[in-house]
């Protein structure tokens, strides 16, 4: 039995997620990580649109929060100036709304705002604006069958996290039941620029990607081009890249830059990591 003509067939957060990641040919997914409402809800929604035209792959887009107990300086000082400057949940959304029409969108967002909005509304008010997946650093995997039930029902794709001190038993759980990406902590304590990528990284990769259904990705410490291909080199099926680019944007804007200095600013990091990641 056909469909009627009218009927139009809708993909969900994870199908779009998956779809970038195939597209990538063989090199590994660029994640560029960007605040919303930092410096602006307006430069932060351009900082996006740059990323695409740069190369990426997909947007982690931040929720700013007044207590981000996973970022580093860098993040946790652009949240404070995004929320000092009146960013909303609803603003951001706004600017998810914008980058998503050109790459698919994983919001990041603490779990206190989450149960105050609730979380059927919270994910229908995700899709709504055009996101396609979920990252809750705080959440941990004891509590996550409720947000990720409300997920699955709305389309959206619950990304967990995993970190090098992970049990591998514990591990094999969480990536089990993972959507979208799991996205894999290469380094102990909150996100920031690093000297290295760790050299225990690939055995840690290794053992999600035997136990994972969708791809493996990494983040935090990951701020240079040499980084990002070290990281696709142990392994990442994705690679994400948060406090320099944020750092670049805050940098762009204190000198007076304007929204498209920002964007210009940002996107030429980007393109130096997706050169890397297509070596």
């Amino acid at each position: 039995m056909t469909e009627p003509a009218d009927v139009v067939r809708m993909t969900t957060g994870g199908d779009q997620i998956a779809a970038a990641f195939a597209a990538r040919s063989g090199r590994a997914a660029l994640m560029p990580y960007l605040m919303g409402g930092f410096p602006s809800l307006d430069a932060s929604a351009a900082i996006g649109e740059a990323y695409a035209d740069a190369g990426a792959d997909l947007v982690e887009l931040g929720v700013p929060f007044s207590d981000p107990l996973a970022d580093g300086p860098v993040i946790h000082a652009a949240g404070t100036q995004a929320l000092a400057a009146g960013a909303t949940l609803r603003g951001v959304l706004g600017v998810a709304g914008r980058v998503a029409e050109r790459l698919p969108v994983v919001l990041m967002c603490y779990v206190n705002p989450i149960l105050a909005r609730g979380l059927e509304r919270f994910a229908d008010e995700l899709v709504a604006a055009g996101v396609s997946g979920l990252i809750v650093p705080d959440l941990s995997h004891e509590e996550s069958d409720p947000i990720r039930a409300a997920c699955d029902e709305a389309g959206l794709a619950l990304v967990p996290l995993i970190a090098p001190t992970t049990p591998a038993d514990r591990m094999a759980a969480i990536v089990s039941r993972a959507r979208g990406f799991v996205y894999t902590v290469t380094v102990t304590g909150t996100t920031g620029e690093r000297a290295a990528v760790d050299g225990s990284l690939a055995a840690v990769l290794e053992h999600a990607k035997a136990h994972s259904p969708v791809p493996v990705a990494v983040g935090f410490g990951i701020s240079t081009p040499d980084h990002a291909a070290a990281a696709a080199d142990a392994g990442a099926e994705g690679v994400i890249v948060g406090s320099r680019l944020v750092r670049a944007a805050g940098e762009a804007a204190a000198d007076g830059g304007g929204r498209a200095g920002i964007a210009s600013a940002v996107g030429e990091i980007v393109t130096a990591l997706a050169d890397a990641l297509h070596r």
